[in-house]
């Protein structure tokens, strides 16, 4: 099976290449459209910034291919944000894919970002199987989408919103799988099953 990891201008490619290794499967760190879109299986990481990000996406053609892509696609953290509609991190137009805005936590939700070990509920999703109910697992975010329908999982951190998405192909997950131990493992091991 062939994997890739979209290689851009984001943070935490590399722990994500060892969690995937660490399941006897050898990823592919790649920025090449092809590679990228012949592959079975495509992760989507991202740490960092909202209109850099997607700035990056568009000078290389990224934003093209990966809206594109007809294989199971995971997204994590800033790549979910990524896949929805707009976010209001410098006002960035993103991917378009699901159909949701990105909001950054108000103070009042407690301290921004939210990171730490938090749980997620309300699962529904093969990526959650073998998964109970309010595992914890590892956020570090500064936006959020609200829960709705396209939710596979929730979470609380001052209000509810959707730790987990999918439309389609595309999977989205607010958290770091990669950092969030043999629940993490769990879940992008279940992602690569598909």
């Amino acid at each position: 099976m062939k994997i890739a990891i979209v290689k851009y201008n984001s943070g935490n490619i590399y722990s994500v290449a060892t969690a995937v290794s660490r399941l006897n499967f050898e990823p592919v760190i790649t920025a090449d459209a092809d590679e990228i879109a012949s592959a079975d299986k495509v992760i989507f990481p991202g740490v960092g910034e909202a209109s850099s990000a997607m700035s990056y996406l568009r000078q290389t053609g990224l934003d093209r291919i990966i809206p594109s892509l007809t294989s199971d696609v995971l997204a994590i953290c800033l790549g979910m944000q990524l896949l929805c509609r707009a976010s209001e991190e410098n006002k960035t137009n993103c991917l378009g894919i699901l159909s949701h805005d990105v909001k950054r936590f108000p103070e009042s939700a407690g301290k921004v970002p939210h990171v730490g070990w938090n749980t997620i509920t309300n699962l529904r999703s093969p990526l959650f199987e073998g998964v109970a109910e309010r595992s914890r697992v590892y956020f570090v975010h500064s936006y959020y989408v609200d829960a709705g329908p396209d939710a596979m999982a929730s979470t609380e951190y001052g209000r509810s919103f959707s730790s987990a998405l999918q439309h389609e192909n595309f999977y989205g997950v607010q958290f770091h799988p990669e950092k969030s131990g043999p629940v993490g493992s769990r879940i992008l091991e279940n992602f690569l099953n598909l």
